[in-house]
């Protein structure tokens, strides 16, 4: 992020969207943009961005990106999908920027394919809408293409799930195939007949999602045969009666998608506890709803959403526990309904202003879990050490527990946490506990700003301070430095970690 000018915050541009100017230049009305015309606008004072086929005028946007005007830049001209998703997938573009819609992108006439039946294939997996590929091709090729979609969706739906019932239950059965299957790999969610189950498979999602036959109470089971990769999701029936059908398939049913593809989903939440952990942070409890079922990995960070003046805002956190676990004889155990988000409350901040004030028993939505982060990464490691600046605690959290309950190679778990003052230190007293606990584990707290009456280290995040602590516990062993804080503060770290002489594969800093 870059510092803004004074009235260019959020909230004051959520005040322009909604005060009637033209943001786009073209009075209200909507055209259809060509490659060339889109290559044409690719300036500060003029500036469209295409993002999934809709094209923006961003230049009225360019003083409140928080990312600063050179970021938008990099996409200015040309479409920015590719370069959207890896920054801030999560960012609510058509909300945030409905006023600055200029209209489509012109689509391209498809040729017609050499080889017919590959072309009907490679539509079916990539699911391209009809009007952007069979309008331009001859009757006799639709044909074709209708037949093998037709046998293509039939084998593609036996071979990857079934159901069946018996007087009170329904149960849907999904081959997954994949080894290792487990609890955090399953989302479902069944509310008002609606059910959506999602199975995670590396970076690919499997999805059943349908309008159910009959109503189901709210209790949702999920059982998982872990070595042959089969899930059942279990569902109540209010009736004992009997169902003709699963339900009514919805758009995005029995399909298998890149998970980036697949868009956020969102659930209502209740917030059950809101607890001060320093000054300024606070621990939030939210329940899942009774026909939830939602386990957020380790390192995996959810998003929340709150409508603000009218215009939806949505921001990554990463859940936490509820305390560090000081027994480690057997891993912590939750009971799965409740997800604990660490937030601090900024004076000025939009959005966290917006969550402090919820009372208990208020809703906000929560999405999927998402991130690439993978447990693997720990369990062939010796050697862990945990770069945390501030909230970027967070995912810190997690991983600490499942490092020290989890992992027997890891020989030394070592947490760097860098904060302005000791009033700013999370959980200060339970990491100290845990250094205690566990041989294993050492933390060192590094202040910016520390009173006279501070006896340990000080300073900002630099190449001194990491070759002092950071360093393999012998000379051959495999380490893994996680890393997450603010932008300049990861960008930075990771720069010196390889000035030090660590390689890409042994970083892994946590962004969302």
């Amino acid at each position: 992020q870059v510092p803004l000018k004074p009235g260019r915050s959020l909230m004051d541009w959520i005040r322009l969207t909604k005060s009637g100017k033209d943001l786009t230049g073209l009075k209200g009305r909507l055209i259809e943009v060509t490659e060339d015309e889109l290559s044409k606008h690719n300036k500060k004072e003029d500036c469209w961005i295409c993002i999934r086929g809709f094209v923006y005028n961003v230049t009225p946007y360019m003083e409140y990106h928080p990312g600063g005007e050179d970021e938008l830049m990099k996409a200015a001209g040309t479409d920015g999908t590719d370069l959207f998703d890896q920054v801030h997938r999560w960012v609510n573009y058509e909300s945030m920027l409905k006023e600055c819609l200029l209209g489509r992108m012109a689509v391209k006439p498809i040729a017609a394919p050499k080889d017919f039946k590959a072309f009907a294939y490679v539509n079916f997996l990539h699911q391209i809408p009809e009007e952007e590929t069979v309008v331009y091709l001859k009757t006799s090729i639709i044909l074709v293409i209708l037949s093998k979609l037709l046998t293509l969706s039939l084998v593609f739906k036996s071979g990857n799930y079934d159901w069946f019932q018996t007087d009170s239950l329904i149960t849907i059965v999904i081959y997954t195939k994949q080894k290792d299957m487990n609890a955090e790999l399953v989302i479902v969610d069944c509310q008002d007949k609606q059910l959506r189950g999602e199975i995670i498979m590396d970076d690919h999602s499997y999805l059943v999602e349908v309008d159910l036959d009959h109503a189901v109470s709210e209790d949702v089971a999920v059982n998982i045969a872990e070595k042959v990769g089969k899930v059942e999701i279990i569902l109540n029936k209010k009736d004992n009666i009997h169902w003709n059908m699963l339900g009514q398939p919805r758009e995005a049913h029995n399909t298998f998608i890149k998970r980036t593809d697949r868009g956020l989903f969102f659930r209502k939440c209740k917030l059950v506890s809101k607890a001060e952990v320093t000054h300024d942070t606070k621990l939030f409890c939210l329940m899942l709803p009774k026909g939830t079922h939602l386990r957020v990995p380790t390192g995996q960070h959810v998003y929340l959403k709150q409508v603000i003046a009218g215009t939806e805002v949505v921001k990554p956190y990463t859940p936490v526990l509820p305390f560090l676990s000081l027994d480690f004889q057997e891993p912590p155990r939750h009971d799965g309904a409740h997800i604990y988000l660490m937030i601090k409350i900024y004076s000025h901040g939009l959005f966290t202003q917006a969550l402090d004030h919820l009372q208990i028993g208020d809703y906000i939505s929560v999405s999927n879990p998402e991130g690439n982060f993978k447990k693997s990464q720990v369990q062939t490691s010796e050697d862990l050490l945990l770069l945390a600046g501030g909230t970027g605690f967070t995912p810190m959290v997690k991983l600490l527990n499942f490092a020290l309950t989890e992992v027997s190679c890891l020989r030394t778990v070592k947490l760097i946490f860098f904060n302005k003052t000791e009033d700013d230190i999370l959980w200060r007293n339970q990491l100290e506990q845990l250094a205690l606990k566990d041989e294993r584990f050492e933390v060192q707290f590094i202040l910016s700003q520390p009173s006279k009456e501070w006896v340990g280290k000080q300073g900002k995040i630099s190449s001194s301070l990491l070759s002092e602590f950071v360093k393999r516990s012998r000379r051959d062993s495999k380490v893994l430095i996680c890393i997450c804080g603010p932008a300049p503060f990861t960008e930075q770290g990771v720069q010196y970690l390889k000035d030090l002489g660590y390689s890409q594969e042994e970083i892994h800093a946590f962004t969302a």
